[in-house]
């Protein structure tokens, strides 16, 4: 190999490294994604709830809460980049979902719902 191509190959990897090293977003430990989900249509209404690990450490004991007096789903160990989609329970209020883990992790997020577009159904 001669001079320059070397030259070019080190030049590309030290790019590679700044850029690594300064945009990458290192993983937090314990870290959670909470998407609770509603499609209300004339006659029946579509919900679910998503729960990702987002952190880079498992968790423990994840509460899944929907309010009121609705039995909560409990989600034994979640790994790192491990998803659950979850079925709220029929008595459910549909108003918010409340997600807590042994490790200190709590978060509460109302229902969203997809927005209505002209001539589809259920707009």
């Amino acid at each position: 190999m001669n001079k320059i191509t070397i030259a070019g190959i080190s030049a590309g990897v030290i790019v590679a490294i700044v850029v690594i090293v300064f945009f990458a977003k290192p993983a937090e430990k314990y870290s959670i994604f909470l998407d609770p989900f509603i499609d209300q249509q004339p006659l029946v209404t579509n919900t679910h709830v998503t729960v990702q690990n987002t952190g880079s450490e498992p968790l423990t004991n994840v509460r899944v809460d929907y309010g009121d007096d609705s039995k909560p789903d409990i989600i034994p160990v979640l790994n790192p980049g491990e998803k659950e989609i979850l079925s709220p329970p029929p008595n459910s209020n549909l108003q918010q979902v409340t997600v807590t883990t042994d490790e200190g992790i709590s978060i509460t997020k109302p229902y969203r719902s997809a927005p209505k577009m002209v001539g589809m159904m259920g707009s």
